[in-house]
């Protein structure tokens, strides 16, 4: 279940769904698929619910409350993508429920521009809260290790990762890539100016949906020719278009949320065989260095993500290294064919715990 997702979220729709049916399971996807004017996937039951969206998020919770009365007892487990789920699940419900933490939820409640400054602080106070409740009530996966210390408890960690191509082209020399959320805390504002910076020499391509806030600066970049914003693509068809890039780009801020965080994007690039340019986030500065995937740059300083993909461009032999470095790499350590079925064990022995 998810009201805050894109109903082709890469981890839902991508990895864990195929990763169920393969193992022979059945599965209902409840999402907000009309709200997002997308079809559901054949291969699942699908249940339409609203979208939960800025400070427009009551009917949603109503309509899930509603769904999970109507539709667990049918069901060995109820898997949430969204913390406030966890307040659409009656106390009264046998179905073990297992909640799917994505990211530092009270560290995303800070970056949340619908929500007025002054009370964000008290937001976050309340999600931690939250989670040490939910912690007695339901089942915890965690998308990341370094959630692990928000939880007094220990539980099952499936990271975010990709499927990694056996083979993969070497990395071109035209067009550096982006793939996800466009927004100013993940450097959307920076990759605009990096496209109007490298205009006739690289093209920046941006693939992902722009927030609310910066989607007419998006907009207007890409009619100037800035640079090319597919808008979303689903992820399987997004990740194809990063082969034969000259790297992907991950300039994400130092944020709260991120520091804990292994940027997924990152992995992807790895696996398609291109060369990586990230700010030095701590996990993501070590995948890179271990990796020996890709260049870390300050956080800010565009001059020296335009130096560098230009260094790039021009040293075919240092952005094949570093292309097939992280290929190897993440084919060794980061590929969902190993996570999914860890997956899909942690949900088996959550539903066979029985009803609670």
């Amino acid at each position: 279940m998810t009201v805050v997702h894109h109903p082709g979220d890469a981890r839902i729709a991508h990895r864990q769904i195929p990763a169920l049916l393969a193992a022979g399971h059945s599965v209902t996807y409840a999402a907000p698929f009309g709200a997002y004017r997308v079809p559901p996937p054949a291969d699942v039951r699908p249940l339409d619910l609203p979208r939960a969206q800025g400070r427009s998020r009551l009917a949603a919770m109503r309509a899930a409350r509603a769904l999970v009365r109507a539709e667990a007892p049918a069901h060995d487990v109820v898997l949430l993508h969204d913390p406030e789920l966890l307040l659409a699940v009656p106390r009264s419900l046998d179905t073990p429920v297992v909640w799917d933490v994505h990211e530092d939820t009270a560290a995303a409640v800070t970056l949340k521009s619908w929500l007025p400054a002054a009370v964000r602080p008290a937001a976050a106070s309340g999600v931690r809260r939250l989670e040490r409740r939910a912690e007695r009530r339901v089942g915890i996966l965690l998308a990341e290790d370094g959630y692990a210390d928000r939880f007094a408890h220990d539980h099952p960690v499936v990271p975010n990762t990709t499927e990694v191509p056996a083979v993969v082209p070497e990395p071109g020399t035209d067009r550096v890539v982006y793939l996800g959320a466009l927004t100013r805390a993940r450097g959307a504002l920076e990759m605009l100016e990096l496209g109007r910076r490298l205009r006739g020499e690289v093209t920046v391509e941006l693939l992902g949906p722009a927030a609310a806030d910066i989607a007419d600066q998006v907009r207007r970049a890409h009619e100037a020719g800035d640079v090319i914003a597919h808008g979303f693509v689903a992820n399987d068809e997004a990740v194809h278009l990063l082969d034969g890039a000259l790297a992907g780009l991950s300039l994400l801020h130092d944020e709260p949320n991120y520091r804990h965080s292994r940027p997924t994007k990152i992995i992807e690039y790895m696996a398609h065989g291109i060369p990586v340019i990230t700010t030095p986030l701590p996990i993501a500065r070590e995948i890179v260095e271990d990796a020996g995937s890709g260049t870390v740059v300050p956080f800010g300083d565009l001059d020296a993500v335009v130096d560098e993909v230009r260094a790039l461009r021009t040293d075919q032999a240092r952005r094949r290294a570093l292309g097939a470095a992280g290929h190897a790499v993440a084919l060794e350590r980061y590929d969902w064919r190993t996570q999914g079925a860890a997956f899909v064990a942690a949900l088996g022995a959550a539903a066979s715990g029985g009803r609670r």
